[in-house]
C-alpha cells in the first residue's frame, strides 16, 4: 500500500529535531505542521515574514489575515514575530534556517531539483525556493513518486528548469524514502506491501538498496 499523503507528511516529521528553524513548502509539505512531536520546540518560518506558525486551523479558526507564502490560512502562536520580507530572506541566505521541506515536479540522481515551473504555463514567479535550496542546511522534498500520467518524477536528469544544482538531500514520495550524497541515491525505506521491484518500475534514477531493506 503507496504511502498518503498524511502519511508521507508524518515521516518527513521524523526529520525535525529540538530547536530547528524550519521552512516547509507549499503542497504536502504544509501537512508537516501538524505532526511535530510532543514536546520538540520547531520553529516554523514563512518566506513572507513571519516566524512561529502554528498548526492548520479549523473553520472556526481561520483569520483571512493571516496566510503562509503560499497564501494558505495559518494559525499563530504566543511566540510568533512578524517581519519584511527582507529580513526573512536574509534569515534564509543566512544560512539560519535548519531545514526545508519541499515539493518537487522533478528530482534527478545527483539531487537537483525542479520545482518552480512548466514551460509554456503562465506562473506567477519564481517564490522563494531557489533562495531556500540554496541557504538551508538540509533539503527534503516530499512528492508523488510518479505525475498524474504515470511518468517518473525521480529522474537521472531534469527536463524542466531547475531550482537548483546538487541541493536535495532527501526524497520522501508515496512508495518509500531515499537519501542522495556523495555515494549516490539510496532506497532505505519502503511503504507498506511495496516491492523494490515496484520501485525500480516506477523510478528512471539509479539507486542502490540499504542494508537490511527487500
Amino acid at each position: 500500500m503507496a504511502w498518503t499523503r498524511q502519511d508521507m507528511a508524518r515521516r518527513a516529521a521524523r526529520e525535525l529535531r529540538d530547536g530547528f528553524y524550519v521552512n516547509l513548502g507549499i503542497g504536502i509539505p504544509t501537512l508537516v505542521a501538524n505532526f511535530i512531536p510532543d514536546g520538540m520546540k520547531v520553529t516554523l518560518q514563512s518566506e513572507n515574514g513571519m516566524l512561529g506558525m502554528g498548526p492548520f486551523p479549523y473553520a472556526d479558526e481561520i483569520d483571512p489575515d493571516l496566510i503562509n507564502a503560499g497564501k494558505q490560512t495559518i494559525t499563530e502562536l504566543p511566540s510568533s514575530s512578524y517581519f519584511s520580507s527582507a529580513d526573512s530572506f536574509g534569515m534564509i541566505r543566512g544560512g539560519h534556517i535548519h531545514l526545508s521541506i519541499l515539493g518537487a515536479m522533478q528530482v534527478a540522481e545527483n539531487g537537483d531539483l525542479a520545482n518552480w515551473m512548466i514551460p509554456g504555463k503562465m506562473v506567477k514567479g519564481m517564490g522563494g525556493a531557489m533562495d531556500l535550496v540554496a541557504g538551508v542546511k538540509k533539503v527534503v522534498i516530499i512528492m508523488d513518486h510518479n505525475a498524474r500520467d504515470g511518468s517518473a518524477k525521480f529522474l537521472k536528469k531534469c527536463s524542466l528548469p531547475l531550482t537548483g544544482v546538487g541541493v536535495v538531500d532527501m526524497v520522501i514520495s508515496d512508495v518509500g524514502v531515499f537519501t542522495i550524497d556523495d555515494n549516490g541515491v539510496t532506497l532505505t525505506e519502503l511503504a507498506p506491501d511495496i516491492t523494490v521491484d515496484e520501485v525500480r518500475a516506477r523510478t528512471e534514477a539509479d539507486f542502490s538498496i540499504a542494508e537490511g531493506l527487500t
